[in-house]
């Protein structure tokens, strides 16, 4: 195979980012030359893996992090940080076209917004590619974007035209005009469909978790999870010694997410911890959890892989997020979510209505009785315990990764659908 040049862009938090990764990995892996374009936070952590890194100036963590930030997530005051977005949208779709010449293809997440165009523009094939079917309208269930909202049939449907042209506005103008200066085009009208044919859509995420609608077209893929390959990381010996020294603890982490009152989402998680009688491990992470308790039932870590520490927990309690969801669901354990907004309650719904989570607990209503009610259920019910192994040994089966390969070589003409013996990049979890 010739080295055909592949651009991954995508900004945001590590979620956002990680699975692209995996996916170049796994792309370089049969003869591609992948380059991600991200923000520079991000470039140790891709040229880790191997791969070629192009800075795109986002700063999104940063503004997570910062007190509108953190209001904007609480759901206030989220059109004044929209306004300040603006100039440093303009620099990530510049870096983006500078990242991505001489591409044969490009890959991207709509919140990077230059991908659709910059495809456009070089002639080249575009995949959108998400952790969550955004772009795929369909009957079954309300655009994920919404939350777990359920409208039914055609109302379904609907919800993704209406929040697709809501969620563009504010921007549509600075796009154009980038389009204008940048790229020599013309205004767009449409962002779902390439070259005069539907956008190809990959999906990163399991059917086993959501079930393949019958009214998506075939340039819908759901291709499974992209997983990163084990890394060398050797966890701290004091982490040993804990995990040895009792019962499987819960893990309680929410990622990047960064309430208003940590402290006090601290003290809910530790005390409903001591009410389900269970050892916890805290993670601190960017999420602004923290603890200064020093207790034989408690260790805080800022981080650690998922794909490591989840298999050694009872269960999982955090935020959400579409690649967390699927790392706990994947290591066969009961997951509690405890969403803040976004997509993060569809996934909570999901786990609840497979049976491996009890009901999802939004943070606005988070509290030391109903968490502690929801750690005891995940960590006491067989069958739940039953049920989440059950479908992390379906998730674990499937390839996400050579699925994507497949689809986006088949596109490029290179390999047909069954041409290549793909290799199998993520070692089984032991449950």
């Amino acid at each position: 195979m010739s080295h055909r040049k592949l651009t991954i862009l995508t900004v945001g938090t590590r979620g956002d980012v990680q699975p692209y990764i995996a996916l170049g990995v796994a792309l370089q892996k049969v003869g591609y030359q992948v380059k991600i374009a991200t923000e520079a936070g991000f470039e140790e952590f891709v040229h880790e893996y191997g791969l070629d890194f192009a800075p795109l100036r986002a700063d999104f963590m940063r503004m997570a992090q910062s007190a509108e930030g953190k209001a904007a997530l609480a759901g206030k005051n989220k059109l004044s940080l929209m306004k300040q977005m603006g100039p440093m949208l303009r620099q990530i779709m510049d870096d983006a076209w500078s990242a991505a010449q001489g591409s044969d293809a490009i890959i991207y997440h709509p919140k990077a917004l230059a991908g659709y165009h910059i495809a456009e523009k070089l002639a080249v094939p575009g995949f959108l590619a998400m952790m969550l079917p955004a772009y795929s309208p369909t009957r079954a269930f309300a655009t994920p974007v919404l939350g777990a909202h359920h409208y039914g049939g055609l109302l379904n449907r609907f919800s993704y035209w209406l929040f697709l042209k809501a969620a563009m506005a504010p921007y549509r103008g600075l796009i154009n005009s980038w389009r204008r200066e940048k790229l020599g085009l013309s205004p767009y009208r449409d962002d779902t469909v390439l070259h005069g044919e539907p956008v190809q859509k990959l999906y990163a995420y399991s059917r086993q978790v959501v079930p393949i609608p019958v009214d998506w077209d075939d340039s819908t893929h759901v291709t499974g999870y992209w997983v990163l390959p084990p890394s060398e990381w050797q966890p701290p010996e004091r982490l040993r010694d804990f995990l040895a020294q009792g019962p499987a603890p819960v893990y309680v982490g929410f990622g990047s997410m960064a309430p208003q009152d940590a402290e006090r989402i601290t003290r809910i998680v530790l005390e409903a911890a001591r009410l389900a009688e269970q050892r916890v491990i805290l993670a601190t992470g960017w999420g602004g959890l923290t603890s200064s308790e020093i207790s034989d039932t408690l260790f805080v870590l800022e981080s650690a892989p998922h794909d490591w520490l989840f298999p050694r927990c009872a269960a999982v309690v955090h935020h959400g997020g579409a690649g967390t969801t699927g790392a706990g669901l994947r290591a066969g354990k009961p997951t509690v979510i405890c969403p803040f907004f976004g997509d993060q309650p569809f996934w909570g719904q999901r786990v609840a209505a497979l049976g491996v989570g009890p009901r999802p607990i939004p943070q606005k209503k988070l509290t030391v009785e109903a968490l502690a009610r929801a750690i005891h259920d995940a960590t006491t019910d067989q069958e739940m315990q039953q049920r989440a192994q059950a479908i992390g040994e379906r998730i674990c089966a499937e390839d996400g990764m050579a699925e994507a390969i497949s689809i986006i070589s088949s596109k490029l003409n290179l390999l047909g659908k069954n041409s290549c013996q793909f290799v199998k990049f993520v070692a089984p979890i032991r449950h």
